[in-house]
């Protein structure tokens, strides 16, 4: 039985169509799924079979007969996640039906010919991808900060959460200590990686705490310089001298806009791997308790059986957990008619003490829904109480 399905309807494009299935193919693999198993695709009329306890998302391509109308309205009617799309050369108006025009659609331009930012929100929609998309940039100011302001203002433009230190620091906070909250609440750190990079110890020490949180890193590499080993893991762009304006950049828009496309396709990568991590520690914390990991579910809902029989679904989540957060935990499960308190799993280091204490407040403050830091796992669900 599957646990994800996604609906595509409206006009055939089967070139379209068979794009962006693939690319869903490529990104739902990073979690160990598959389409045709764990993630159906089902077109048309084939939507009235669809299993009501699995996560779904539809895409309606847009086509000038505005074809299957009525499923979509359907689809609308059970307050289910619908993502309108739309050719380059297109107008939304004129292909998208009156009742879709209310949610923001999505234009397919030729800087993604794979598809991937549709994709995403796809699986934004289905509970993989978190809908913040959280940027790190990391550089040094004497080499690099034309370009890292570059990159600010590009990936804020795109509908990034983009974190700088110059702009997103305010007057008197705690330097370090929002640094390392952001860098914990980042999906991918863009790296520009130049000469004397390493010769900080702040630089240092971000790209090492951004692999202990295991945050994947695209690397821009400047003109004619040597990368350090310590990074070679890292998906790189290497520039060339023509790509920069000036030493410290900017970086020519054409270049600028493939990175773009590239945090777009690590960013999946990262958070899957995050999220596995997170499960992993979540795994082995259970055993110490002598209780079992039955299996994962719909929104990657963790089922967990304890020695004493009890079941408790757990949502393992990336970055820092919020109201919101909680909130989603709590619509998520009450969809699944999942009985008991969900949990929601989430790791602590790294995130501010204030932060922590909110937290706290919200745990002590909300019953539909409980937070639990991974590391102290074993200890909370040892006593663990209905």
């Amino acid at each position: 039985m599957s646990i994800y399905e996604i609906g595509f309807l409206g006009g055939e494009l089967p070139v379209e169509r068979e794009r962006l299935r693939l690319t869903l193919s490529e990104m739902i693999a990073d979690y160990s799924l598959e389409i045709g198993t764990d993630v159906v695709i089902r077109t048309g009329a084939e939507l009235e079979q669809r299993d009501r306890h699995a996560a779904f998302a539809a895409v309606y391509f847009g086509h000038h007969t505005k074809p299957d109308t009525k499923v979509a309205k359907a689809v609308v009617h059970d307050s289910a996640p619908i993502l309108p799309c739309f050719g380059r050369d297109e107008n939304f108006s004129g292909v998208i039906p009156e009742f879709l025009q209310v949610f923001n659609g999505h234009q397919r331009s030729d800087d993604d010919p794979e598809m991937r930012q549709l994709a995403a929100a796809v699986l934004e929609c289905l509970g993989l991808l978190r809908r913040q998309r959280q940027v790190f940039v990391s550089y040094r100011r004497v080499e690099s900060k034309s370009a890292a302001i570059q990159l600010h203002d590009l990936l804020s433009s795109r509908g990034y959460d983009v974190f700088l230190d110059t702009h997103d620091i305010r007057p008197g906070e705690a330097f370090q200590d929002v640094l390392w909250h952001r860098l914990c609440d980042s999906d991918v750190m863009v790296m520009l990686d130049t000469p004397t990079y390493f010769e900080s110890k702040w630089t240092k020490q971000e790209i090492g705490r951004a692999r202990s949180k295991e945050i994947h890193v695209l690397r821009v590499v400047w003109p004619e310089h040597r990368p350090s080993k310590f990074t070679d893991l890292a998906e790189s762009i290497y520039l060339d001298p023509s790509e920069l304006e000036g030493h410290d950049g900017p970086i020519i828009s054409s270049t600028a806009d493939d990175i773009v496309v590239a945090i777009e396709r690590l960013r999946s990568r990262s958070i899957a791997s995050r999220y596995m991590s997170i499960t992993g520690k979540l795994r082995a914390e259970v055993l110490k308790i002598e209780g079992a990991v039955e299996g994962v579910g719909a929104h990657r809902a963790v089922a967990i059986r304890l020695d004493d029989g009890q079941r408790v679904w757990a949502y393992p989540i990336v970055g820092v957990p919020t109201a919101l957060t909680l909130n989603d935990v709590a619509e998520r499960a009450r969809n699944a008619r999942q009985r008991g308190t969900p949990v929601l799993v989430y790791d602590q280091v790294g995130i501010g003490e204030a932060w922590a204490a909110h937290l706290k407040w919200l745990d002590d403050n909300i019953t539909s829904v409980r937070a639990m830091r991974v590391s102290h796992a074993s200890w909370d669900l040892a006593a663990w109480e209905a």
